[in-house]
């Protein structure tokens, strides 16, 4: 599909310099680009390839200042970043536009199917289950029993959802992630032996969540383990049994939250930080990655380092002195 300089400007609220009938028809990166592709220049330190760049369109910052002449056709807009992400979701969403039921999906008969669906090839809806209109659900995907799924949500290939999880609208689930799988539930008995805590509960995601490949959202012993709106979870992350998520949390991959934990609103989790079970993170607290976090953070908006995690800046004065005790403790022996 080919969009003019003129309809991008339009839709994004720009101005075009340069010829507003240039077209393209796919998306590059502006040191490599060529005829047909679309481009954008945010950061400055790529400015230099702007004057060679051979894409037809590109879109930068109205303040921007040329110090030569371009060949290409600019679209000028507010945010040429933004801009440019809100292009690419709309070709991602072109890309998408798959719709029917492939004949070896395995459909039970109590299934409620809303309009505009796609269902690929291998993929078994369980009974009960509610798949709203827009739903995309990708091949070799099993989701189980009284599943409700809201609209335009899309199920990559391999994902496995259990009973009773409900997502809501336009969440992602990546591939390989598993949704609903029992907690790690067991007791010791009198011999020692674990023996297993029956997970009665359920997942429940709430609109426009993302869930990235293999992670994986445990389950709730009882009640429910609940991600609110907005949340991000990156690939290889666990959330365990009773967990809570709050509202545009992010949590980069390999990171673990372990039982019953409630984590506040607006907080960001690096790659591979622990959170141990029963704490309380308050809102918009921020974990360096590879951070432990073995007790409750009750401030809004702390930011912590290391492990057991403290404060960063505090982090960073003391690791500058453990640098150097090799030296110091060199200069004790002398």
């Amino acid at each position: 599909m080919e969009f003019s300089a003129e309809q991008i400007a339009t839709l994004l609220n720009g101005t075009v310099e340069g010829n507003p009938e240039a077209t393209v028809n796919n998306i590059a990166k502006i040191e490599e680009g060529s005829e047909g592709k679309l481009s954008f220049l945010a950061n400055p330190k790529y400015e230099s390839y702007l004057y060679d760049c051979k894409s037809s369109i590109v879109l930068v910052n109205k303040d921007l200042e040329l110090s030569q002449e371009v060949s290409t056709t600019l679209v000028r807009v507010d945010d040429a970043y933004g801009a440019f992400a809100g292009i690419l979701r709309e070709y991602q969403k072109l890309r998408g536009q798959k719709f029917g039921i492939h004949p070896t999906a395995v459909i039970e008969d109590s299934v409620s199917l809303g309009e505009d669906l796609y269902i690929g090839a291998n993929a078994y809806i369980g009974e009960n289950t509610v798949l709203e209109d827009g739903v995309k659900i990708y091949a070799n995907t099993s989701i189980n029993d009284n599943v409700k799924i809201g609209k335009n949500t899309v199920i990559n290939s391999g994902v496995n959802i259990y009973h009773d999880t409900v997502i809501g609208n336009n969440c992602t689930v990546h591939s390989g992630a598993v949704i609903g799988a029992d907690g790690f539930g067991f007791a010791p008995n009198d011999n020692n032996d674990y023996e297993k805590v029956p997970q009665i509960g359920n997942v429940i995601l709430e609109d426009n969540v993302d869930v990235g490949a293999n992670a994986t959202i445990d389950r709730a012993t009882i009640g429910s383990t609940y991600i609110e709106q907005g949340v991000k979870i990156d690939n290889l992350v666990q959330i365990a049994h009773n967990v809570r998520i709050g509202k545009n949390t992010v949590v980069a991959a390999q990171s673990g939250i372990a039982g019953s934990t409630k984590v506040g609103k607006d907080c960001m989790f690096g790659g591979q930080v622990g959170i141990s079970g029963h704490l309380e993170i308050a809102d918009g607290v921020k974990a360096a990655a590879q951070s432990g976090i073995p007790s409750s953070i009750k401030e809004e908006g702390k930011i912590v380092q290391g492990t057991p995690a403290f404060d960063v800046m505090d982090f960073r004065k003391s690791y500058v002195y453990f640098r150097k005790l090799p030296k110091v403790l060199s200069e004790l022996k002398k």
